[in-house]
């Protein structure tokens, strides 16, 4: 947003997270450069796949990891093509890496998008339509998943000037400029859920405040504070920032959740869940696929490796059973360059020691992740 308002927006609280720090790196060199590659940031792919596309004044190349160029994109790059753009494939068709022209000409104001693919591609659209010459009408259609993250890209497009209409599925946005602004960026509640995690599994009466998190959050993943109450877990906001407080262990023991609004918890909410006995039935997973790796298989592969099994007897609901859980010394987790696979299995390490390869993927989106568990009291052995 704050390059396509010619900097207009002033941004604080920026994170330190690899991610970030790419995108911000890349746009801000993107005069000195003709190729761009995002490493494993898959929402800076979909972001400036976006961008490029309606505001690059030459041709540029965008690419990325092995893995990224494995994530499909073709329904961003169709949606943009049919608005204008002239983006072309340079490998395999569908998938980074890409080459994208400069803008000539828009030759619709009407697109249709599907709801249930990674809500990147749709925030990626609606933060361009107002630099279009005619602007853009965007019908969503149903099933939605991770609506709170379009709520949150037309919450901040708001907060710096952009008006929208919206009814039902559809967005529609008016060919407009971003005013100047000043933005503090959230802390995230993604990160905060390893914490939820930590605490469900401690003794009663343990405690961590989090600082920065708002009672009033556009981010879908705050439900995590519902989710850990059934776990246990209290939580209160207070001057300092949230207090988390273990509070029971007397669980249900089959419980019913629902991912699609919150598909990124699901790596720190199965193996929870697992090292507490408690089964689960779980919908919303399909975006978990096309994630940083195959989330739904990484999770099987790892959650066998306490004897429990996560399977999918009908299409669309899985069921994890936990009722064997075990936790042998120093079991070995394969992160497969995935940050959530590390930071949602490390606080297992309460229940018997593991060992967690390929720690420094946590560098995507929570760099301090190891040293605030040493902090809070963790052993880490590096080796």
């Amino acid at each position: 947003m704050n390059a396509l308002s010619g900097g207009k927006i002033d941004i604080e609280n920026l994170s330190s997270a690899r991610d970030t720090q790419t995108l911000i790196k890349l746009l801000k060199n993107e005069k000195d450069l003709d190729s761009f590659d995002v490493l494993d940031a898959g929402t800076a792919m979909r972001f400036l796949t976006a961008y490029f596309a309606v505001a690059s004044k030459k041709e540029v190349i965008l690419t990325g990891t092995d893995r990224m160029q494995k994530r499909p994109i073709g329904i961003l790059v169709d949606a943009l093509n049919s608005i204008g753009a002239e983006i072309s494939y340079e490998n395999v068709e569908g998938f980074p890496p890409m080459k994208i022209k400069p803008f000539q000409k828009q030759l619709t104001t009407k697109i249709s998008i599907p709801g249930n693919i990674s809500s990147q591609y749709i925030s990626a659209l609606l933060m361009i339509a107002p630099s279009l010459p005619k602007g853009l009408e965007i019908a969503i259609e149903t099933p939605i998943f991770s609506k709170p993250y379009i709520d949150m890209t037309l919450g901040l497009m708001q907060l710096s000037g952009i008006q929208f209409s919206q009814k039902d599925s559809v967005i529609s946005i008016k060919s407009q400029e971003y005013q100047k602004s000043t933005q503090k960026v959230e802390s995230d509640w993604s990160a905060s859920s390893y914490w939820f995690s930590i605490i469900a599994q401690s003794e009663i009466g343990k405690k961590v405040i989090l600082e920065g998190l708002k009672s009033k959050s556009f981010q879908g993943d705050n439900v995590i504070k519902e989710i850990a109450r059934d776990f246990g877990v209290s939580y209160k906001f207070e001057k300092t920032g949230l207090l988390l407080e273990k509070i029971n262990s007397d669980y249900n023991p089959l419980f019913k959740l629902d991912f699609k609004k919150c598909p990124d918890l699901a790596q720190t909410v199965l193996p929870c869940a697992a090292s507490l006995n408690v089964d689960l039935e779980i919908t919303g997973l399909e975006s978990l696929r096309i994630k940083e790796t195959d989330r739904i298989l990484a999770l099987q592969n790892e959650l066998s490796k306490f004897n429990c099994k996560l399977t999918e007897p009908k299409k669309g609901i899985w069921k994890l059973d936990s009722s064997n859980f075990t936790a042998n010394e120093d079991i070995e987790i394969e992160t497969y360059e995935d940050h959530r696979m590390a930071m949602g299995f490390a606080p297992l390490a309460l229940k018997t020691g593991i060992q967690i390869k390929e720690i420094e993927v946590v560098n995507k989106s929570y760099p301090s992740f190891w040293k605030d568990l040493k902090s809070f009291g963790f052993e880490l052995i590096e080796q």
